[in-house]
């Protein structure tokens, strides 16, 4: 569904993205994470046929971003970080404007923003001007916008950034319900718990380039090592008798008084031996569970790297070429009707 193979843009002397190769299947959805200034809008936006890319190409739902800009963009929804809403329009005069932009007929577009509108909570507001919409409502709206023609791709750029805790779940709950939804989900965050909760994969970016990718589970075991298990006693170890029982099976991490932390390759084959050694001893076991190690930490890990590679990568984005449009050479062309 989405597809890029050594995706490229320069800016003048100026490299924004460096050679990405992406692949996401129907369903799927791949969190796009980096710090600010990595390439992750400037990518959203090749994928999304608004940037024409230096290098490499891009396909989405098998049409390619340069030559088919017009199909691709009528495959794709984009939510962005700051929407631009018309304020001074009501919600179903709104999605009816851009239903029309879209190609959809009178009976389809009045059809589709009831549908979404009742979906997202949004059906009794459908004639309150935007403006007096709140900060969730709005991003809500905006994910309705970007649905209205039941796009097969969606594209969402930093979604819940500066919401309240309640707007932002609300957000991510909508985004999970279309990710059951066979749709394929490109989503770039700093909110790293979200890309956590909702994620089926995770591509790092850094200096414009994918320095990692892979499911969490992937990521963590690469990056921090065979996962840690913790055991706990319910009386103290005696002297020596983690070393004596578990030497040949694992690496100890630490111990004290009641509790034991190790690290184990292979769980489902170690860790009943474990059980079974100490249960032999007649030490009382509290507990034996898996510590978990975050996506925090794998991102912390990667990102604090940064100053090892190659000097002038960790540049900022270049700004927003949205008002230099009709005249800017790397912005793909719009056709008379968008």
């Amino acid at each position: 569904m989405i597809e890029a193979y050594q995706l490229s843009k320069q800016f003048g002397a100026f490299q924004a993205v460096r050679s990405i190769d992406l692949n996401i299947q129907p369903g799927e959805l791949l969190a796009l994470l980096g710090p600010n200034g990595a390439g992750k809008t400037t990518t959203v936006r090749m994928l999304g046929a608004i940037l024409k890319p230096s290098g490499g190409y891009a396909r989405i739902c098998g049409h390619d971003v340069v030559t088919e800009s017009q199909v691709v963009r009528s495959k794709v929804g984009l939510l962005t970080e700051y929407p631009g809403l018309y304020g001074r329009m009501a919600a179903m005069e709104y999605l009816d404007f851009f239903g029309s932009l879209l190609g959809l007929n009178t009976a389809t577009r009045h059809a589709r923003a009831e549908l979404l509108l009742r979906q997202f909570g949004l059906w009794d507001a459908r004639d309150r001007k935007l403006d007096g919409y709140s900060k969730g409502m709005k991003q809500k709206i905006a994910l309705v916008r970007a649905l209205i023609h039941d796009p097969p791709v969606l594209f969402l750029d930093e979604p819940t950034t500066a919401m309240d805790p309640q707007s932002a779940r609300t957000v991510r709950d909508a985004i999970g319900e279309l990710r059951a939804a066979d749709r394929s989900i490109l989503l770039t965050t700093h909110n790293l718990s979200e890309a956590e909760a909702l994620a089926d994969r995770i591509a790092i970016i850094r200096g414009g380039q994918i320095i990692a990718q892979g499911t969490i589970a992937e990521l963590t075991r690469q990056l921090l090592g065979d996962p840690i298990y913790e055991l706990q006693l319910a009386a103290p170890f005696p002297a020596q008798a983690a070393a004596a029982i578990l030497a040949d099976l694992v690496i100890v991490e630490s111990q004290e008084a009641n509790t034991l932390r190790y690290r184990c390759p292979n769980p489902q084959q170690i860790n009943p031996q474990i059980f079974t050694r100490i249960a032999s001893t007649g030490l009382p076991i509290v507990t034996l569970a898996e510590v978990p190690q975050r996506l925090e930490q794998v991102y912390l890990r990667i990102v604090s790297e940064e100053g090892t590679g190659e000097k002038g990568q960790g540049v900022t984005e270049p700004p927003t070429m949205i008002g230099d449009r009709p005249h800017d050479p790397q912005l793909l062309p719009l056709s008379a009707d968008h």
